[in-house]
This record gives structure tokens, sequence and C-alpha cells, in this order.
């Protein structure tokens, strides 16, 4: 359990700092906007991994000994995308109007690399369902948190995040092939 509160939190940290980027961007808090950008990172989050993970059940017997090393790079490569991410610019501070459209899309966006760590959810034994719950759960409740942190004058949380949540997938990652090596 403590893994996909850990892939939660990790999956999570992307939206989170998007969110506090839309915070930012529109100054005074707005709960609609809190909600909108909640449920569309949240439904996201908690689609995608849900994708991989059937996914990876469709190539079953085919990649079972190596599926550790696929986990390992995918969580690794995803992380590392996130660590190199904190350091550059956003996406969100290019947005001029937050739309229905724009929210789709960075959900979207944000969460494809939930879709690659949904390839691991077999080899982490965890129920897919559940983990798809919690993701959405976690994602929705930071995005709602980050478009608040954001206009509070929260900036200054939207690299450490993505830095937070790269850490961890790595982590996982390496817990994953460790296991499965010894």
């Amino acid at each position: 359990m403590i893994e996909i509160l850990l892939l939660s939190f990790a999956l999570s940290m992307d939206a989170f700092a998007v969110s506090v980027g839309l915070g930012v961007k529109s100054q005074n808090f707005n709960k609609e906007l809190a909600f909108k950008a909640a449920l569309f990172f949240g439904f996201f989050q908690a689609l995608m991994p849900l994708v991989g993970y059937l996914a990876s059940i469709g190539l079953g017997t085919f990649i079972e000994s190596i599926d550790h090393w696929i986990a390992f790079v995918l969580l690794s490569a995803i992380g590392g995308k996130m660590l190199y991410e904190s350091f550059q610019e956003g996406a969100e501070d290019e947005i001029a109007q937050i739309t229905n459209k724009v929210l789709l899309f960075l959900a979207i966006a944000t969460s494809i690399d939930a879709m690659a760590a949904g390839f691991t959810l077999n080899l982490l034994e965890l129920d897919p369902f559940v983990s798809m719950a919690l993701i959405g759960i976690v994602t929705f409740a930071f995005s709602y948190f980050g478009v608040y942190m954001g206009t509070k004058g929260g900036s200054f949380l939207e690299d450490k995040a993505e830095k937070i949540g790269g850490v961890i997938l790595i982590g996982i990652g390496l817990k994953i092939l460790i296991e499965h090596l010894f």
C-alpha cells in the first residue's frame, strides 16, 4: 500500500506544479478554476495508469522476463524527465487564457507519464482499480490545493514539487529492479 501512496504522490506532482502556475496566473483564488483543474487533472491521472496497466497485461508473457527492467527504465525516465522539467520554464507561463480546452490539453500532457507508470502496477502487485482511484483522488486534492497555493504566491513550489515527484519515481523504479534481481 505504501507503494501506491508514493506513486500517487509522485504522479500528482506534475499536475500540482501546473496547478500552482494556474493559480499564480489567476492571482485571486477562484474556486471554480480550482475545482475544474482538479477534476481534469484527477480524472486523467486516474485514467491513464489503467490504460498503461491494461496494455501491460496484453503484453503479458512476452515481456515477463524483462518486465522489471522495463519498469525501472520507464519510472527512471519519467522521474528524470520530471527532474529536468523542474529546471525549465513551465508551459503554464505561456497560457493566455485558462479555458476548458487549455485544461484538457494540460491534463492530458501531465498524465502521459501516469500511463507509462501504469505499466508497472502489476509488478507492484497492486489492484489497478484501487490504484487508479487513489491516484485520481490524490491528484484531485493536490491540484485544487495547487491553484490555491499559486494565488497565495506559491510559485516557488512549482519546481520543488516536480523534483520531489521525480526522485520518488526513480526510487520506486530502483525498488522494483532490486526486488526482481535479488
